[in-house]
């Protein structure tokens, strides 16, 4: 079965990783690197032997005989590389968050609903091995029926050091993290039927929120909380590691520091370390984000293919945006949000 040929659009912070990441990934090859300062694209093309580079997306969509795009651009322009990618009937797999809009979310799901092209997010936070390991364990029901959960991801990692622009965003932790975090609490106990928010701006140099505490009803009757903070500081302040807890009537479990999950049952009680696998390449403060590109790669590749179902459509990412945008709307407001 021969490589499918993909280029990637913007070679900005994140796309060195995500084109270190599709190299682990036996059947693809990327042929072509975009970014509107060619020089930049040059820099990358030349560390990874890429052969082709482009200051012009329409031109490199109209030269090169591509399989598939991989748009890695901030979310302002990520409906223009999209709607330029569908036009050409390619495939398409975009950066999270999908849009800063969620009616601009909405029209680029519909766009590609349209086109019948695939259009996929890149949303890897699900695909670290510690939280795939507890979702296990909630799907084994060993726990019972459940009853609370908890997401935390809180510490005062520097993220505006190698991000600055996040400093500009009017909206912040809420669409840069809570993407993920809340895609997490979908991928782990269902859809939301309320949601309750509330948001604070603790960095003095900071348009956006950096704290967002966001309380969801879920379909099972399940209560979750997800507390969101780059503005904390623990004993163990362990970026990027998300700490997970959850109750059931029969047992409970914990994701803790360093990957270890915890089981309790009236059994007793079961310890394991889940250690994701380890990439030279990887930048040791993100090396379990890194690994985890990896396998969102490999489960996008498989759809690509025809070979399994992907995990993360854009269909489903607009569920993860509405909880997005219902939280900005919750805290604005001060009530409940209602999900339909």
């Amino acid at each position: 079965m021969r490589p499918l040929r993909f280029a990637i659009i913007g070679t900005g912070f994140w796309s060195r990783y995500q084109l270190a990441g599709w190299r682990e990934v036996p059947g693809v090859e990327c042929v072509a690197l975009f970014n509107r300062t060619r020089a930049k694209a040059a820099a990358l093309a030349k560390e990874f032997g890429v052969p082709a580079v482009y200051d012009d997306a329409e031109a490199l969509l109209h030269r090169e005989q591509l399989d598939f795009v991989d748009i890695i651009t901030d979310a302002g322009t990520h409906e223009h590389f999209v709607n330029l990618a569908l036009e050409h009937g390619l495939p398409v797999i975009c950066q999270k968050p999908m849009a800063p809009e969620l009616a601009t979310a909405r029209r680029m799901v519909e766009a590609a609903r349209k086109r019948n092209v695939p259009l996929y997010i890149h949303e890897n936070w699900r695909w670290q091995a510690p939280i795939r390991a507890f979702k296990e364990v909630l799907s084994s029901g060993k726990l019972g029926r459940l009853v609370r959960g908890r997401i935390d991801y809180a510490h005062s990692f520097p993220v505006f050091d190698n991000q600055p622009f996040l400093k500009e965003l009017e909206q912040f932790i809420l669409t840069d993290i809570g993407t993920h975090i809340l895609d997490v609490a979908r991928f782990l106990w269902g859809e939301a039927t309320e949601l309750y928010c509330q948001t604070r701006r603790i960095h003095p140099d900071i348009k956006g929120e950096d704290v967002a505490t966001v309380m969801m009803r879920m379909t099972d009757d399940v209560t979750v909380t997800a507390n969101m903070s780059y503005a904390s500081r623990w004993e163990f302040d362990r970026f990027p590691e998300t700490l997970i807890y959850v109750e059931g009537r029969d047992g409970g479990a914990s994701l803790g520091l360093d990957g270890v999950l915890k089981v309790f049952t009236r059994d007793g009680a079961e310890h394991f370390r889940i250690q994701p696998k380890s990439y030279a390449w990887a930048d040791p403060a993100y090396a379990l984000i890194h690994a985890s590109i990896v396998d969102c790669h490999q489960n996008l590749l498989g759809a690509l293919r025809g070979e399994a179902p992907a995990e993360t459509t854009g269909e489903d990412n607009l569920k993860t945006l509405e909880l997005v945008f219902a939280a900005y709307d919750s805290a604005a407001e001060g009530r409940v949000i209602h999900l339909t």
